[in-house]
């Protein structure tokens, strides 16, 4: 017996039972029956052909105007994404240039002309939906912000099939310049309110925003509430108030002018100096004015929350950069807004964006030589615009331009295997992204 005759049975003899012990025995008995156990068949036959219809993918319903076709399996629709990203691939570029490191990643070598003289660029085009098991993610050069490495080092660290320089950084130190955040976990805060690109993780799928990095960041404690002006980051004037997480490195910043630093462990403050102090593995230090710090002194719960904007939210990472480059599909160039005018002349490059498509695009451009003269921040922007990004953002350029790809460095940064770097993102096939 199928489940729908199953079901249609139990429905109907209990039906029949309670109509047995309501109605006696008359000359229309079998009559009313009859009616009931027809009405019961056609209203259980309809009930459940279409439960099973609409549970199970392998059943579909056929009418003179739709029709739902058989389940298709994530594999099988893997298979079809990837056949679509190699078709659109291989119609926007050369295939004499092309190579596929991966299911869902395409890289390609061009020599490009700008007034009659050329740039080699590299581009890697990457859609997550081809391959499950791609993994999106900045990576920092050691445990510590205080760090540097070379990329083929940091691209070691997952396996990494693609690895880019990404944001700024300290050169004397190599403690990131801007928001970083790495599966959920804020190591710096933004400068100068700059853009930055959002990897969102969610529902076993991989996508992309991209816009202006702020933080919330707040001190509470069981008295008081007061703001922090950033976290991890080189201190920009006397009177800001600083977190400093083991993170940042063993010791602390030198307290400011008319300032201190004073660890807190466990809600309560329980080191304080005016020069710099140890920054407790299972605690933080807050940099501030030596006033804020003496009242905090006296106070327990002291702890601090860090709140995103709204279209950072979801993403379990971000990497700020800038400038903006292509916003909303338009060649977008903030440099005097995000105080980037120093960097605006025509050097090595490297840059990220996504399309409509949800494809993430990167490049870098070769400069500083005749066989690649390198392009400026607007023609880096109509590269992009040319490339379909529909948002766009500029990466940390010149010495640190570097891209890794497949176990080589496939550009030629100015210095061999590139510059010591503080960050990069990376590309591995690590697994499905969990459903959430």
């Amino acid at each position: 017996m199928g489940t729908a005759e199953a079901i249609k049975k139990t429905f109907c003899m209990a039906e029949f039972k309670k109509f047995k012990e309501k109605v006696p025995p008359s000359p229309y008995y079998n009559v009313i029956l009859t009616a009931i156990v027809t009405l019961c068949i056609t209203v259980t036959s309809g009930i459940c052909s279409k439960a099973l219809s609409s549970n199970h993918p392998i059943f579909f319903e056929e009418n003179q105007n739709t029709q739902h076709v058989a389940y298709i399996s994530p594999l099988q629709l893997e298979a079809q994404k990837q056949a679509e990203f190699v078709s659109r691939i291989n119609s926007k570029y050369p295939l004499n240039a092309l190579t596929y490191p991966t299911k869902g990643v395409a890289h390609i070598k061009l020599t490009r002309y700008i007034n009659q003289k050329p740039i080699k660029l590299n581009i890697v085009e990457i859609d997550a939906s081809a391959n499950s098991a791609l993994r999106i993610k900045p990576q920092t050069a050691g445990e510590k912000l205080n760090s540097k490495a070379q990329i083929r080092n940091i691209a070691k660290k997952d396996n990494s099939i693609v690895a880019i320089n990404a944001g700024y950084f300290k050169p004397q130190t190599g403690v990131p310049l801007g928001a970083l955040v790495i599966n959920n976990e804020v190591l710096t805060g933004p400068i100068y309110n700059r853009v930055g690109i959002g990897i969102i993780e969610k529902n076993g799928q991989i996508s992309y925003t991209m816009g202006k990095v702020s933080m919330d960041i707040t001190i509470k404690s069981n008295k008081s509430t007061l703001k922090a002006d950033n976290i991890n980051q080189p201190r920009m004037l006397s009177t800001y108030t600083i977190i400093y997480t083991p993170k940042w490195g063993k010791m602390s910043p030198y307290a400011p002018k008319y300032g201190k630093v004073a660890a807190v462990v466990g809600g309560k403050i329980v080191a304080m100096s005016a020069n710099q102090i140890e920054i407790p593995q299972d605690g933080f230090v807050i940099s501030a004015p030596a006033k804020i710090l003496d009242n905090l002194a006296k106070e327990k719960n002291i702890k601090y929350t860090i709140k995103l904007p709204e279209n950072f939210e979801n993403a379990r990472h971000i990497i700020g950069a800038g400038p903006y480059l292509v916003k909303d599909g338009e060649v977008y160039v903030d440099v005097t807004e995000q105080k980037f005018q120093a960097i605006s002349g025509r050097n090595p490059r490297s840059a990220i964006g996504f399309n409509d498509k949800n494809e993430l695009i990167i490049i870098t451009i070769d400069g500083r030589e005749e066989s690649s003269i390198g392009v400026t921040l607007t023609e880096l922007a109509y590269i992009m615009k040319g490339l379909g990004c529909t948002y766009a953002m500029n990466f940390d350029g010149g010495g640190s331009s570097v891209i890794y790809v497949n176990g080589k460095i496939t550009n030629s940064p100015a210095q061999k295997e590139g510059i010591w770097l503080s960050n990069a993102l990376t590309v591995s096939e690590e697994g499905p992204i969990p459903q959430t």
